[in-house]
């Protein structure tokens, strides 16, 4: 009796595919097993999605079919056509990223962008509000909430929990109720990657909390809303977008520099250790994976120091 023949495995379903089951593919892994945000995987897919049009006017049709010099050559119409440095960064980093999933599972024979290199991006430090333009901004919505309804109390917490805490935007909006601890004032927070991490907040955040909780949150409540913190007018989970667009409305109501609500984030960094916090406790507060990130915040703090010095020392 002849032993039996090992089956040969044949390519996967989607392995010669074109470009967009790939793509699919690959933000489905960015998703699934990357964890990856909502927001990146839609940016890379957008990426990818324009790489995938311009290979095709150059006759390469799948992803297999693309080489270094299409790469390059992509980026480079990219930027004869006006993009900014911080735009071909981002594309180079997700072809780099889709060409490596796409060998490590046989889609490519070899990865093309092995060599990629980004153009190098100009590092702004990053813009942040005083400490009396922060308090100015705090105070005005609380103001505002003593005297409006439920959506100046909304708008209150938000900007009080977005300085305390240094949350990103996307992060507030998707905290929920349960994730508050009121006695301990600290909320639990999902980022980037998927990571939990643990924040405190101070006094007066908690107040706004209790006072949205109280008299905000329950004139929004509808079967939609779940257990979100924060509820939109239709009583669903608040979109980012109106809450960035209620930053910037305080900011301007306030007379305070109208930053982009990110900025409240840069804010509460550099004002930890402005105040003494030492640089591994900011960079847990913010969930940065690496120190580096966080370490851009000396010098903002250094860059804010000199300026107060040059500003008030008469032989500066």
């Amino acid at each position: 009796m002849s032993a039996p023949q090992t089956p040969v495995l044949g390519p996967s379903p989607d392995e010669d595919a074109g470009f967009d089951a790939a793509i699919e593919a690959f933000v489905r892994h960015l998703d699934l097993e990357r964890g990856a945000s909502v927001h990146t995987a839609r940016a890379y897919a957008g990426d990818l999605a324009g790489l995938a049009a311009f290979a095709a006017a150059h006759g390469a049709g799948a992803p297999r079919d693309v080489g270094l010099q299409l790469l390059r050559a992509w980026l480079a119409d990219l930027a004869a056509t006006g993009h900014a440095r911080t735009t071909l960064a981002r594309r180079s980093a997700a072809a780099r990223a889709f060409f490596a999933w796409t060998t490590s599972t046989g889609r490519t024979p070899q990865d093309p962008a092995s060599r990629l290199r980004s153009p190098k991006v100009d590092r702004h430090l990053p813009q942040v509000l005083s400490v009396d333009a922060a308090r100015t901004l705090v105070e005005h919505a609380g103001a505002l909430a003593a005297d409006g309804g439920p959506a100046a109390l909304r708008d209150w917490v938000t900007v009080e929990l977005l300085y305390a805490t240094g949350l990103r935007v996307g992060e507030l909006v998707s905290v929920d109720v349960d994730d508050l601890e009121l006695t301990t004032r600290t909320v639990r927070v999902l980022g980037k990657g998927r990571k939990e991490r643990v924040v405190p907040f101070g006094v007066p955040a908690a107040r706004a909390v209790e006072r949205w909780l109280g008299a905000g949150r329950p004139a929004f409540v509808s079967a939609a809303s779940g257990a979100a913190l924060l509820l939109g007018d239709r009583g669903g989970r608040w979109d980012q977008r109106r809450a960035r667009d209620a930053v910037h409305r305080l900011a301007a109501d306030a007379g305070v520099p109208d930053l982009a609500p990110h900025a409240l984030r840069h804010t509460a960094a550099t004002h930890l250790l402005e105040g003494g916090s030492d640089l591994r406790s900011v960079q847990e507060v913010l969930g940065h994976a690496s120190l580096a990130t966080t370490q851009r915040y000396t010098h903002v703090s250094a860059e804010r120091l000199r300026s107060s010095y040059s500003q008030a020392f008469p032989r500066a």
